[in-house]
């Protein structure tokens, strides 16, 4: 079914319920599983060396997409995987942020639905852990602030953050259901060893899956924050990696670059983009290799906690009926400087604590906290070995280089880099290609449509008095046994970025101020050979089209409004 900006999307549920591929008692459990600030290249079934076991059975066993788009950023790709709209659509073209345009309010607007308020009419329990980041009310005075919370939009349960970033081992505004809690008063979860948030989030979707009684499908979505800065891991998952990283840049994007051909992600052609930083110019070079040491321990616990919820669902017997989707909100974080850890001037351990210790329910209150729970200050700078609860430190740059192997720049940019992700697709019953790649375009507001097929649900035009935008997106069902993605234009936009893709060509600008540049995806998608100049009438043609995507899609009026270089 054609979905092209909603226009028929809303007769999907009930066509695939006339067909019988929506049957009651065969609709899956669907569980979303997002990860943060990572690069297409990290896991190991997409050519990363960090260990991500699980991932690759489920990439073994099921579809992976090897051109498949986020928005760039975390805040709008969020918005867009919980709607299926785009970003701007949704209010949250930017950040969480009112910057004075109905695209960029900073808040879930009304003519949007989650997926659990679409999913939940239709008779699934709906669960939500992890990071939200979809509202800017973090610490609202009373309950009517919380209109856009977890509980508030659709979810029966929820535990998690409402801010986007934080220590993981004391992040400000864990909340669990409608209150705010600490690690040390929350009586629901008591870990044997000290609390770590990518464990609680794990944690808490296994007990999700324990305790759901079994009479009707779930829907969960599972929004980890690593690998998201700081580099916060526990010791012995970074000690697996000691030394892996010693040698530096180069030869880690050179082996995921060969092994990307190998697997057959990208094409045999397909150039690498250049290596940024000189690993012999690096002063701290234990330091530099620390963090990315750290980088890969995070990303292994989320693939551990990932293990530990397919083991529920096969000791639940749901395993075999539940769609699992694997992807990342944005590419590897180009994000550093001295505010973020790499400034020089790393201040070594003190003896001791030395400020007061924080009681059981005091609330961590900002995004990069000034000290631990027990009184250690927070050091950064260079030196300053990350991972434990006391620092807090950015990978920079190069090493998100590595990530985006082989694509260039990185989050908040539409270039490759920024926009690619990894898209895993587990389902025992319903996937019929095991170990396939598919290499069909495809973007983060196909999500909502693939939910809406498989689940029966109406995606209703009107929703407690307010209009509800069409869904943009297509369902991706049709894939899992050979059939077709039916569309053939893909839009983006974040922070003056912008980017349309439509068939093989792409046509990309950095910033408001920057010159639309041309690429040919088939043959260059790490767009080294800037074809624009040879064809100035295709550019025209698509920065006319992208353009008018845009009034309609709210990108315009709006903070980055810039007329398009011809």
């Amino acid at each position: 079914m054609k979905t092209v900006h909603g226009l028929f999307l809303p007769m999907v549920a009930t066509i695939a319920v006339l067909m019988g591929t929506a049957n009651a008692a065969e609709r899956p459990n669907i569980i979303l599983i997002m990860s943060d600030d990572m690069g297409y290249s990290d896991i190991g079934c997409y050519g990363g060396e960090i260990n991500t076991p699980n991932l690759d059975r489920l990439a073994a066993n099921g579809l992976r997409y090897s051109q498949f788009y986020n928005s760039a950023r975390c805040c709008p790709t969020r918005a867009s995987l919980l709607t299926g709209l785009h970003p701007h659509q949704t209010g949250i073209g930017h950040m969480v942020e009112d910057k004075g345009f109905d695209g960029y309010r900073g808040d879930l607007n009304e003519h949007c639905l989650t997926i659990a308020e679409v999913l939940k009419p239709a008779g699934y329990s709906t669960y939500m852990s992890g990071k939200w980041h979809v509202t800017k009310q973090l610490f609202p005075e009373d309950e009517s602030g919380k209109s856009n919370w977890p509980r508030q939009r659709g979810f029966e349960r929820f535990y998690g953050t409402i801010l986007g970033a934080g220590s993981l081992w004391d992040p400000t505004t864990l909340v669990r259901g409608n209150t705010h809690i600490t690690p040390d008063n929350d009586p629901e979860y008591r870990p044997a060893e000290p609390w770590y948030y990518t464990d609680a989030i794990s944690d808490n979707a296994v007990r999700y899956i324990r305790e759901h009684p079994g009479n009707n499908p779930f829907f969960m979505y599972v929004a980890y924050t690593a690998a998201h800065w700081p580099m916060h891991a526990r010791e012995r998952d970074i000690v697996k990696y000691k030394g892996m990283y010693d040698d530096g840049f180069e030869p880690i994007r050179k082996a995921r670059y060969e092994k990307l051909k190998e697997l057959g992600l990208i094409q045999k052609e397909c150039k690498r983009s250049p290596t940024i930083g000189n690993w012999d110019k690096v002063k701290d070079k234990a330091w530099e290799a620390r963090n990315m040491e750290v980088y890969a321990a995070m990303v292994d616990s989320m693939d551990q906690g990932i293990g530990r919820i397919v083991a529920e669902l096969k000791k639940q017997g749901e395993l075999k009926n539940t769609l699992i989707l694997f992807l990342q909100d944005n590419g590897g974080c180009a994000e550093g400087g001295k505010w973020l850890g790499r400034g020089d001037g790393g201040q070594p351990r003190a003896d001791k604590p030395t400020l007061p210790p924080m009681d059981r329910d005091e609330l961590q209150m900002e995004m990069k906290n000034k000290k631990t729970r027990d009184g250690w200050p927070v050091r950064k700078g260079v030196g300053v070995m990350a991972g434990p609860p006391d620092t807090y430190i950015s990978y920079g740059k190069e090493w998100a280089n590595v990530s985006n192997t082989p694509f260039k720049e990185y989050k908040h940019y539409v270039h490759e880099g920024g926009i690619s992700t990894p898209l895993i697709a587990h389902w025992p019953k319903g996937i019929k290609r095991k170990n396939r790649i598919e290499h069909q375009p495809g973007q983060i507001i196909d999500i909502m449509a693939t939910c809406v097929d498989l689940s029966g649900a109406r995606y209703p035009s009107e929703f407690k008095g307010h209009e509800i935008t069409p869904m943009q997106g297509t369902s991706l069902v049709p894939t899992f046994d050979g059939g077709a993605i039916d569309r053939d234009t893909l839009y983006f936009e974040h922070e003056g970025n912008r980017a349309i893709r439509k068939g093989k060509w792409k046509l990309v600008a950095k910033g408001a101020n920057g010159a639309w540049q041309l690429y040919d995806m088939d043959a260059d998608r790490s767009e080294m050979n800037d074809l624009a100049k040879s064809n100035p009438e295709r550019v025209l043609q698509l920065a006319k089209e992208w353009n008018d995507w845009a009034v309609r899609a709210l990108v315009t009026p709006g903070p980055y409004d810039k007329e398009v270089k011809k």
